[in-house]
Parts: C-alpha cells; structure tokens; sequence
C-alpha cells in the first residue's frame, strides 16, 4: 500500500475533502524511490484535494494518511496512457489499410475517441471497486 499524508479540508456526510501535503509516496531519498515528490512540486504548485470516504469521521483539520492499494496505480496508468494509445494506433492502421492517408488520420482520430470512450467505462467501474479507491488510514 503507498501512502501520503494529507489534511481534511471539508467533510460532507460519509465523505471527506482532503488537501494533499505530498505530491507522491514521500520515499524520495529512499533507495528504490522514483523522485515523484520533486517532480509534483515542480509541474503541479496548486494545492491537489480529493474527496474519499470518511469512516472513521475524521474533522476538518485533522491531518490524515491516505492509503491507496498496491497495484491500483498501475492499473489506472495502464488504462490512462496504454488504452487511448493503443485504440488511436489500432485506428490508425485500419484506416490506414483502407483508405490510405485520409484514413490513418480518420482512423486514428476514430480510435482515439473510441479509447476515450473506453478509459471513461473503466474509470466508471473502479469508482465501484474499494481496492481502487483511495481510503482514510488510521
């Protein structure tokens, strides 16, 4: 599981606002970590704030530890980046195939909008998985 730390914000019912204090896992200086933290800071300098459930009801204020499940990460940069990518590739080639230049540039233009398609149905069925959720850790 990676975690961050992050600070309530707002609470609305079962659900909580949180302000994130770390762009990344924190392990910047460890061996093994990527360097996410410097990179945050560099291209995102507004605060990030998400809401995720509140079990435990957690108050405004309250520093907390976010938790996201191993594996999650990957598999949404999987269906982020790889299946738009792959779909205006696909698209590509068959247009391509069909009806030459014209239909690469069709093609691909089809595909990409097909992946959107594609990522949106995937990002409506993790919002149904716990395990790909971010979660308040105690």
């Amino acid at each position: 599981m990676t975690e961050a730390w992050g600070t309530i914000t707002a609470v609305d019912g079962d659900h909580a606002t949180i302000r994130m204090d770390e762009a990344g896992c924190g392990r910047c200086g460890e061996p093994g970590g990527c360097g996410g933290n410097i990179h945050g800071k560099l291209f995102c300098s507004t605060p990030r704030t998400f809401r995720v459930p509140n079990p435990d009801h957690c108050a405004v204020g309250q520093r907390v530890r976010i938790g996201v499940f191993a594996g999650s990460l990957r598999h949404s940069a999987v269906h982020a980046y790889a299946l738009p990518l792959l779909m205006l590739l696909a698209g590509a080639l068959t247009g391509s195939a069909c009806a030459g230049e014209v239909g690469a540039i069709a093609g691909a233009i089809a595909g990409l909008f097909v992946g959107w398609l594609g990522l949106r149905r995937v990002q409506r069925q993790s919002l149904r998985n716990p395990h790909l959720q971010p979660t308040i850790r105690s």
